[in-house]
């Protein structure tokens, strides 16, 4: 395998913080799209609830006071309807005025309703007395359904917003009515005998004491609301940890094996043996490839082969074990075996050689060099499992992992395009697939395999 020697400076302090950035970033967006997602499902889900309880709370309303005048307070529901369709509409992640805005409007138009006389009721009352029908009760139906849509911070400040609208109308109401004399004497009259119903139904009072027990229930409710939902936030930051975890994990997995291992908590852990197929795949000539192109060319033409060769070795259902230079090492069989490794391999190095076909007739057009690899392949036992002592890595190693590198060099000599072992072709052939995977090779018998004492038979494949 050839090695590039980046001989300036810039280039290689980019490559070394691309990684690191490009992490970054996918992080970011995994968290952002979670965030995004969570958020477009709570609004929907607290539009509807507003769209059901709104018109419920219309027909309460009419049910039990059957007067032409509930009407107003039933206009006043339809525009908090209409107001959850625009809240709806802005919703996004991270801050957004017209969001808060309209989560306002809907306090403001709440505690208009409740506050301030019905012009079209023919009985008139003193205002303080509006406060005696409890209505305080329906903002805790704006509070619930923001914890469906919104981040703590914004279920904390429906909370503030509210208990200040709440208290401030109270306050204004107090400093600018009209007390009605005449009706608290008579009030009086009649409760004499009874001085705290006198207190708790005086029509000149808006019950401050009353209000802000209101108000600090509320407080308290969106408190624990703000809490739960930061739970919950902290829990959708961790899946989307999660779930980055596992895009990196496919990235060096088939996605059956990505199910396997996220299923089990020490898939990897065990040592074991087992016989498996190993492929290499290098450029040839590499360094004459590189010599006259800048690092940066050299990095763009490794990705574009290093991107093509993975993907058949996932489409395949192998496990891409390293990068090496140049070139990269799959195993088909880990870390579980399967009925068809061997037939797996040998048609993963066949879509390769087609997809550099495909390729070279990409780059011939645009008047680029073309790219040629040689393939290995071996069937055989090699050791599997963890290595390493804080950061673990999976590896995979044995003469069988040798012999496949081996073979690999062995294309060039033999100006084949793959070159196999005796024990895949047979392996291959027990399995069933003989019949299309193994047209076209031809066995050569008896090569000298290096670090091996006896020569053995090879099969190689010089054109599809």
């Amino acid at each position: 395998m050839a090695d590039v020697a980046l001989t300036k400076a810039d280039p290689p302090a980019r490559a070394s913080l691309d990684p690191i950035l490009q992490d970054d970033a996918l992080q970011s967006q995994h968290i952002h799209a979670a965030l995004e997602e969570h958020k477009r499902r709570g609004v929907e889900m607290a539009v509807l609830a507003r769209w059901i309880i709104m018109p419920m709370v219309a027909v309460f309303l009419i049910a039990v006071y059957p007067e032409p005048s509930q009407l107003y307070y039933v206009a006043l529901l339809a525009l908090l309807c209409v107001n959850g369709f625009f809240i709806r509409r802005f919703a996004r992640v991270g801050r957004s005025r017209a969001e808060l805005g309209l989560i306002m409007l809907d306090l403001v138009l709440m505690t208009f309703g409740m506050v301030v006389p019905n012009p079209f009721d023919p009985n008139e009352m003193p205002i303080p007395m509006l406060y005696q029908y409890d209505n305080f009760m329906y903002f805790f139906i704006i509070l619930a359904t923001g914890a469906l849509a919104y981040s703590w911070r914004t279920v904390m400040a429906i909370g503030v917003w509210a208990s200040v609208i709440w208290l401030g109308a109270a306050g204004l109401m107090w400093a600018f009515m009209t007390p009605d004399e005449e009706l608290a004497r008579r009030l009086s009259e009649v409760l004499v005998d009874w001085p705290h119903v006198q207190d708790l139904y005086n029509p000149n009072d808006v019950g401050f004491r009353f209000r802000i027990q209101e108000a600090m229930v509320f407080l308290m409710v969106a408190a624990i609301l703000a809490q739960s939902t930061r739970r919950f936030y902290l829990m959708l930051d961790q899946n989307a940890d999660l779930a980055r975890e596992r895009a990196n994990l496919s990235r060096y997995f088939s996605p059956n094996v990505v199910d396997q291992l996220s299923q089990n908590d020490e898939a990897l852990s065990q040592v074991r043996t087992s016989r498996i197929a190993i492929l290499f795949v290098d450029i040839v000539g590499f360094t004459r490839l590189a010599e006259h192109r800048d690092a940066v060319e050299v990095i763009e033409l490794l990705r574009g082969f290093h991107g093509r060769m993975e993907a058949e070795v996932f489409r395949h259902g192998g496990t891409l074990d390293k990068y090496l230079g140049d070139g990269l090492m799959a195993t088909f069989g880990t870390p579980a075996p399967g009925p068809q490794d061997a037939s797996d391999a040998l048609a993963c190095a066949r879509a390769m050689c087609v997809v550099l076909d495909q390729w070279n007739a990409e780059r011939r057009a645009t008047g680029e060099p073309e790219i040629h690899a040689g393939i290995g392949i071996h069937f055989g036992e090699a050791v599997q499992g963890d290595i390493g002592a804080n950061r673990l890595e999976y590896a995979v190693i044995g003469t069988a992992v040798n012999i496949a590198s081996r073979l690999e060099g062995m294309t060039r000599p033999m100006q084949a395009r793959i070159v196999m072992s005796d024990a895949l072709y047979r392996r291959v052939q027990e399995e069933g697939g003989a019949a299309a995977l193994l047209r076209g090779f031809h066995c050569t018998p008896e090569q000298t395999i290096r670090g091996l004492q006896e020569p053995m038979p090879v099969w190689a494949l010089t054109s599809l």
